[in-house]
């Protein structure tokens, strides 16, 4: 029963926000009391902290088995991008924004898990990039995975990059073609630009 709750509230709380969804609005959805979903968690936090727990450990996994497909590293952060974007509903309602707003401690905690595996992702991407002739010998691997994941981060900010204006998949798209071409080497760039070309077609 804890597993079809907390599936349930993710999904609630990646289309609508995590302060937008009630526990009434979970317990509606899925046919059942209130006093069910209370026998379970506590309160909303403790729910909203196991569902954003298991996304991120759900989603690390799915990016460790991309990892572990041994394509070429610009090639490997467009899978993951794909991936990210699917299984994050395309933050539609823009959930990060809420969870930093009204249950930061959460946000803190999942940002540093967040940075901790995005880090280690990044250094390995570019050092197989660099291996494979296809980024540039001379790059500061620790500045370009910091700075990476600190520009992930503001694209997020919506008053930096209002939704209207940015919508989330084509942002992405836009932040690490900008990424990429700044640590590209010619074989790199044409690589780059015939993924580009095919997501186009």
């Amino acid at each position: 029963m804890k597993d079809k709750i907390r599936d349930k509230a993710t999904e609630l709380f990646l289309e609508q926000g995590f302060k937008s969804v009630t526990m009434d609005d979970i317990a509606n959805e899925m046919g059942m009391s209130k006093k069910t979903i209370y026998t379970e968690y506590e309160n909303k936090t403790k729910l909203i902290e196991d569902c954003v727990m298991n996304k991120f450990c759900s989603v690390s996994d799915g990016i460790d088995n991309i990892v572990a497909l041994g394509k070429n590293p610009i090639e490997e952060l467009y899978e993951i991008k794909k991936y990210v974007l699917s299984h994050l509903n395309g933050e539609k309602s823009s959930p990060q924004f809420q969870l930093s707003k009204y249950y930061p401690q959460i946000f803190d905690t999942v940002k540093a898990l967040h940075f901790s595996k995005m880090h280690g992702c990044i250094l390995s991407n570019i050092a197989k990039g660099i291996e494979q002739e296809i980024y540039r010998e001379n790059l500061n691997i620790e500045f370009v995975a910091r700075i990476y994941f600190s520009g992930l981060n503001s694209i997020k900010d919506q008053h930096l990059f209002p939704l209207p204006m940015f919508p989330v998949s084509k942002l992405m798209d836009t932040y690490l073609e900008y990424h990429l071409r700044g640590i590209v080497t010619p074989k790199g760039r044409q690589i780059l630009n015939e993924i580009i070309n095919s997501n186009h077609e």
